[in-house]
């Protein structure tokens, strides 16, 4: 994962949508795509970018696949906002 990846997938409102749902739970794409009127290929376009970026996971469950939020990454993400800042206060 690069903060270069990781800032591309958050730069779209759709990802930053996708990454909240899963904030209350782990989903499938088809649970995903429930909540937008867009097409399935396009769903699964941006869960590839977000899984790239390592901001989710998945486990295959049976027949479907269950997406994860990964907050690892984000946790990364945070740390580097922190030092940044820190670095402008001194």
């Amino acid at each position: 994962m690069s903060l270069n990846q990781a800032f591309k997938a958050l730069n779209d409102p759709t990802r930053r949508e996708i990454l909240e749902l899963l904030q209350k739970k782990d989903l499938t794409a088809g649970e995903i795509a429930d909540n937008f009127s867009m097409t399935a290929p396009s769903i699964s376009h941006h869960l590839d970018i977000l899984k790239r970026a390592g901001l989710i996971e998945s486990e295959k469950q049976g027949q479907f696949i269950l997406y994860s939020l990964n907050t690892t990454v984000l946790d990364d993400i945070m740390k580097w906002m922190l030092r940044l800042n820190a670095k402008k206060k001194s």
